[in-house]
């Protein structure tokens, strides 16, 4: 699945919406300048070294947002600490969290000086615009709903009262026992019978109407016409044949995440959230514009929400006759601003060259390892080794580190008792992994955690294995460049089309590090002909894997492997200084901005602060936190930000 998120610190979300609005955009975080120098192989290979304490927080009521990749957020807010005693500050929590290193990411390929800068002070501050699978940006740019003659005039969305629309979403939902809801025609007209026969029809799926007299009077009654399955599977025939299935738009949205988003939508249309597609998923902590396609709702019914949604913002309609699928987009294009920056002129104009000739190395970020002290990677190791009890101690065994009090108590009471359901009940929410695994022993039964453990969605049980061919793939990289440098060299490997070959000793000038890809652990891969291929056997014996049989005996957790770049040169890469005196004005307008008619602020030629505007996309899969770590030189996981380099405004 793509990513394109970046890890964030954040504040705890305060309780009024200004105060929240307020919190937003003084969140801060501070990257303190990181730069050494080496060389390999005639270009630069530098690598990331340990630095003293400089900082700790005091705050204790802040949140991480993890934005694990496959992975659904919820529960934004962090649990306050224990009550009963001092709670650990935040910035002490983090030492428990991973560094850069810990995952393999320790080289650079540039030779630039790095620079301190602030990364995300704003949300806004960090903007996507998705690509798709025709090369064209999305942008939010045209509020306009396509005419149809089939559309519900606007009265369809004021005639039903909100105890009527309550009454007819239980039936909807099956909530009660009623097998129908009666609406009295108040001014019974033929006109007015039909607009709530077309209310009842579009704004709740799966009910069917039809008229009836009472005691003299007319009314509107719903009722189910397909049980069950009407909410999943909107009714076909009334949608006219010669309209696409499926209606297109483009969802702009801020400070939420894809699936966030969703939910919200699908809650106001009265739907599941499954009728929606989408090519890829969006960060949270920024403003994202992206393609979504949604079954069977019309352009209107969306538009219609514009006016109720907070955050969120439709447009662009179109009707088509095919969903969306992920992966199928290009990239993503991003605009990034970076404040407060302390690069000379010179040192900036060094590292934005060098990221347009040269690139990044394409390793996986952060987010993909997730944020407690117990890394993604240990868990997806313990299934490859088909050591179930530890799959199941690592999940669920107390860490030091930053989690949400509840799940903190679950984990003291499974450590305790070992009795799943005694830990069930300290956990409020149980949509989380650890309340699905436990739902599962509950179920199944401790002898059988093969099956307990298949409750969990199977998108985040994959997340746990590809995190270790990702923590794999890392390290292998770090250990390419370290003995090769940045040439292509015998032995490395190149695509031809879908296959990998080696490249040979005759035809190595032909090539460059651009060129040069490198496995994931899997079956169906090979591996570089140099030491590079011994290196990964190496490190798979030590985890008691063979890289020759990586099939597992339950499907779903055979890997068959990937290929991967190496070096990642993004394209379309632009960037400006900029001098501002405050930090809480944006830095240039958004789709939102330009739809609204705002201007942008008139910014002083000589301000208190400097900022770096940088533009650039990047395809499918890769970590623009990878990108930025290039540019600034700094280590971009939560630890040694919060530890090192996080400065807070009150």
């Amino acid at each position: 699945m793509e990513t394109v998120e970046m890890n964030s610190i954040s504040l705890k979300r305060p309780h009024s919406e200004d105060d929240v609005a307020n919190a937003d955009e003084i969140k801060r975080q501070k990257i303190s300048e990181k730069s050494q120098t080496g060389n390999n192989s005639g270009q630069s290979v530098e690598t990331v070294k340990e630095q003293p304490d400089k900082s700790l927080l005091e705050d204790t009521k802040n949140e991480i947002i993890p934005n694990e990749e496959g992975e659904e957020q919820e529960d934004e807010e962090l649990e306050d600490s224990d009550e009963d005693g001092d709670p650990e500050s935040f910035a002490d929590m983090m030492k428990h969290g991973l560094t850069e290193s810990d995952v393999g990411i320790t080289k650079f390929v540039s030779s630039h000086k790095g620079f301190s800068g602030i990364l995300k002070e704003r949300y806004s501050d960090f903007v996507v615009h998705e690509i798709g699978k025709d090369g064209r940006v999305s942008h939010l740019d045209d509020f306009s709903v396509p005419v149809d003659d089939e559309d519900p005039s606007e009265e369809t969305f004021t005639v039903l009262s909100e105890e009527d629309k309550q009454r007819l979403e239980e039936l909807q939902l099956l909530k009660n026992k009623e097998t129908s809801v009666a609406i009295e025609v108040i001014e019974d007209s033929k006109e007015k019978r039909t607009v709530i026969h077309q209310a009842v029809k579009s704004l709740f799926p799966g009910l069917e109407t039809k008229t009836e007299d009472r005691d003299g009077k007319k009314y509107i009654i719903a009722y189910h016409a397909a049980g069950k399955k009407a909410l999943a599977n909107p009714r076909k025939h009334s949608w006219p044949k010669s309209r696409g299935s499926y209606c297109h738009f483009v969802l702009y949205k801020e400070n939420k995440d894809t699936m966030d988003a969703i939910n919200v939508l699908s809650k106001f249309l009265r739907v599941k959230p499954n009728i929606f597609s989408y090519m890829g998923t969006k960060d949270k902590r920024a403003i994202t514009v992206q393609e979504i396609a949604v079954l069977r709702i019309t352009a209107q019914r969306l538009a219609h929400l514009n006016k109720c949604l907070m955050n969120f913002k439709l447009g662009n309609f179109s009707y088509k006759n095919h969903p969306l699928k992920l992966g199928e987009l290009q990239g993503n294009h991003f605009t990034v601003v970076l404040r407060n920056i302390t690069g000379t002129d010179d040192q900036i104009e060094q590292a934005m060259n060098s990221l347009r000739e040269i690139g990044f190395i394409n390793y996986y970020g952060m987010q993909r390892f997730g944020t407690t002290a117990v890394p993604t990677y240990q868990i997806g190791r313990a299934i490859l080794q088909n050591n179930w009890n530890e799959v199941m101690d690592l999940i669920l065994k107390p860490r030091p580190g930053a989690e949400k009090g509840y799940l903190v108590k679950c984990r003291e009471e499974w450590a305790k008792t070992k009795d799943p359901a005694a830990a069930l009940k300290k956990l409020p929410v149980k949509r989380c992994v650890e309340g699905q695994l436990l739902r599962g022993l509950l179920k199944y039964g401790m002898k059988n955690i093969i099956s307990a453990f298949g409750i969990i969605p199977r998108n985040n049980r994959l997340m746990y294995i590809h995190s270790y061919q990702s923590y794999v793939w890392n390290n292998m990289v770090s250990k390419r460049i370290e003995e090769y440098g940045l040439k292509a060299v015998p032995g490395d490997l190149t695509l031809k089309g879908a296959t990998a070959v080696h490249i040979e000793e005759g035809d190595v000038h032909n090539y460059t590090i651009h060129d040069v890809v490198m496995p994931l652990p899997g079956f169906d891969v090979i591996y570089p002909k140099h030491k590079i291929g011994e290196a990964y056997k190496e490190m798979l014996v030590a985890d008691n894997l063979d890289i020759n049989n990586m099939r597992h005996k339950i499907r779903d957790y055979s890997l068959s492997g990937a290929y991967r770049k190496v070096i990642i040169r993004p394209q379309n890469v632009n960037w400006e200084v900029v001098a501002y005196d405050d930090p809480k004005i944006p830095l240039f307008t958004t789709d939102l901005d330009k739809l609204e008619g705002k201007p942008l602020p008139v910014l002083p030629t000589d301000g208190k602060f400097k900022a770096l505007k940088m533009e650039f996309s990047l395809p499918p899969s890769t970590y623009a936190t990878m990108a930025i770590r290039e540019v600034l030189k700094m280590d971009t996981s939560i630890k040694n930000q919060t530890q090192l380099n996080t400065t807070w405004l009150r």
